[in-house]
């Protein structure tokens, strides 16, 4: 068993013991100093920040939802470009996985390469998170096709971006990032009214001829372009009964 791997057990170890409702970096420290220490001098991300999402990926799945890091004031705004490339140039072969990831291991890499650039973006780096809308965008192509709530979102790159945004902003433990983006929109697209989208071509109905195209006339007055339908008037005729009589109206 190597050194992060004691770390990670013994962590797993103190939140069964003490059964908190959330713990952060603060809790580590003042219950595991030893732990904290080394993860702070051996765990380290491309930017060469203290890498807690390697840390609580490893614990068990119960306790990773109870990571909570700590509040901070709101993240001063900035552009560093390096930042971004130290973790594309890592990952510089793979950054297909958003595209067309081959097998778990991809879902993994994916992840991996999302959730490193979402935490510089969290940091204030106005460049990563264009490169996570950038990236997640070619995954969330894929799913306007083959899934219902979603496709929902076709036609709708500025909301999309707006609730990527948003994901950036909340995303908190470790985890699937590409997974909270989907529950994200597949929840948010249940409210989205999906519009029929039918051919002029098709008939009217099933035992007649004429097509919907046959039904749509322009108003030269209004300049409208509209179907008509026919209007049903009553007729009195002779005798004293009264039958409907169809009138086609514009």
């Amino acid at each position: 068993m190597d050194h992060l791997q004691r770390v990670v057990t013994k962590l797993n170890k103190l939140l069964v013991q003490n059964s908190p409702k959330t713990f952060s970096s603060a809790w580590i420290l003042k219950r595991a100093p030893g732990c904290y220490r080394f993860i702070r001098k051996h765990i380290r991300s491309e930017v060469g920040r203290i890498d807690w999402d390697r840390i609580t990926c490893a614990l068990e799945p119960k306790h990773q939802k109870l990571w909570t890091p700590l509040n901070k004031r709101k993240a001063t705004p900035y552009s560093d470009r390096g930042e971004v490339r130290l973790i594309l140039n890592k990952y510089r072969n793979k950054l297909y996985v958003f595209i067309a990831p081959a097998d778990a291991i991809d879902l993994q890499i994916r992840d991996k390469i999302a959730v490193a650039l979402v935490r510089v973006a969290q940091a204030g780096n106005l460049l990563a998170a264009t490169e996570v809308v950038e990236l997640v965008s070619y995954t969330i192509g894929g799913w306007l096709d083959n899934h219902r709530y979603i496709s929902r979102w076709r036609g709708r790159e500025d909301e999309i971006r707006e609730q990527l945004e948003g994901c950036i902003r909340r995303y908190r433990y470790s985890g699937s990032f590409l997974r909270y983006v989907f529950r994200t929109l597949e929840c948010a697209g249940r409210g989205i009214v999906s519009l029929h989208a039918c051919s002029l071509d098709e008939p009217i109905a099933t035992d007649v001829r004429e097509r919907k195209i046959d039904k749509v006339i322009h108003d030269p007055e209004t300049n409208e372009i509209a179907s008509y339908k026919p209007r049903r008037v009553w007729s009195f005729e002779s005798g004293s009964s009264a039958r409907w009589q169809e009138r086609s109206r514009r």
